[in-house]
């Protein structure tokens, strides 16, 4: 019999193991929502990440070249940083439940976002999500923030 923490991260690689076996069995599509719960999305390697936020400003612009206002609002929420220094997706200051570049708030968003096959977790399915929610709702997702990026129309005028 395993003792303690010992036991703990076997339990825990085992069932890690039979989340990803399922998932390449069925397809992550498939993979039911308790376990994604129950193991969230882990950090990408750094490797494959932007942690530059020059490169990853860059990246918004081309990504954004239709609605450049996403890019302020990119900068006002995560001053264009998806990953940290340590290759784990940033969290909200004020909400830890806010994730990524766009500051997509997993409470409210995660189901949906799985549901259109998009990952919050990765700066790509960070931006996706975020032209989701603003071809759906405009800026209003980012309400809260606009005394930072201001309106369309301030944009233009920039």
């Amino acid at each position: 019999m395993f003792t303690g923490s010992r036991f703990l991260l076997n339990m825990i690689e085992a069932a890690t193991g039979a989340a990803f076996l399922m998932a390449s069995l069925y397809g992550a599509g498939h993979v039911n929502a308790e376990i994604n719960e129950a193991f969230p999305a882990q950090p990408a390697p750094i490797s494959r990440t932007l942690t530059d936020a020059k490169k990853v400003e860059a990246f918004l612009k081309r990504e954004f070249s239709d609605a450049p206002i996403l890019v302020e609002i990119a900068r006002c929420e995560s001053t264009f940083r998806q990953y940290g220094p340590d290759g784990r997706v940033i969290r909200g200051l004020v909400n830890s439940a806010d994730v990524g570049v766009m500051q997509i708030n997993e409470k409210y968003h995660a189901e949906d976002a799985v549901k259109l096959g998009v990952d919050i977790y990765s700066i790509e399915g960070n931006i996706a999500y975020a032209k989701h929610l603003y071809d759906k709702f405009g800026t209003s997702p980012w309400a809260s923030s606009k005394a930072c990026w201001g309106t369309p129309k301030d944009l233009a005028q920039k």
